[in-house]
């Protein structure tokens, strides 16, 4: 049986790369008994291709179709299908510092033991310490333009109501609330 807090709970996690989406995604969703939909997981194809935009929002439409889930991801040309859906969305705006630490450590383990992501695909360790198209300089790049991204969609009387998180703490307290 399904807990009357949760019938037609549907959870959108987002924020910056490295802030912890998946993690805190897969934790209250575990914890809810909920689906939990990783956004990535859906968008990349082998070899690092992105998946056509029909493609993306047919799964993306079939992943959500249910009443209660957990998505993580920042795909906002998808918000038209999971936001509206959504009856909350949670917001990793952690400080920058442990954003950065999380993504290059993150980026270090899954290089150095050949991690396999979606679709078969590796995230290349020297790519990603050599390139400007690493997770690292992403997370570097996108960093303000999502705070201030998500700031105004906070404020959006149309949005979800949203549940920021600025510190590790605020992310403990929340899940501690969330029983997860």
């Amino acid at each position: 049986m399904i807990p009357a807090a949760d019938a037609g709970l549907r959870t959108v996690v987002v924020g910056t790369s490295g802030a912890g989406k998946t993690t805190l995604a897969r934790r209250l969703a575990l914890a809810r008994g909920m689906p939990h939909v990783e956004l990535d997981a859906l968008h990349w194809e082998p070899d690092w291709v992105e998946a056509p935009d029909a493609v993306m929002r047919e799964r993306v439409t079939t992943a959500i179709a249910g009443d209660r889930w957990v998505v993580d991801g920042n795909y906002l040309q998808l918000a038209d299908l999971v936001w509206a859906r959504a009856t909350r969305i949670v917001w990793l705006d952690l400080p920058f510092p442990v954003v950065l630490t999380r993504v290059v450590l993150r980026t270090l383990r899954r290089g150095w033991r050949g991690e396999v992501l979606w679709s078969g695909n590796r995230e290349s360790l020297w790519k990603n310490l050599t390139s400007r198209d690493s997770v690292i300089w992403w997370a570097v790049r996108t960093f303000a333009g999502r705070r201030r991204t998500y700031g105004r969609r906070m404020t959006d009387p149309a949005a979800p109501p949203f549940v920021r998180l600025r510190s590790r703490r605020d992310v403990t307290a929340f899940l501690a609330a969330e029983g997860a």
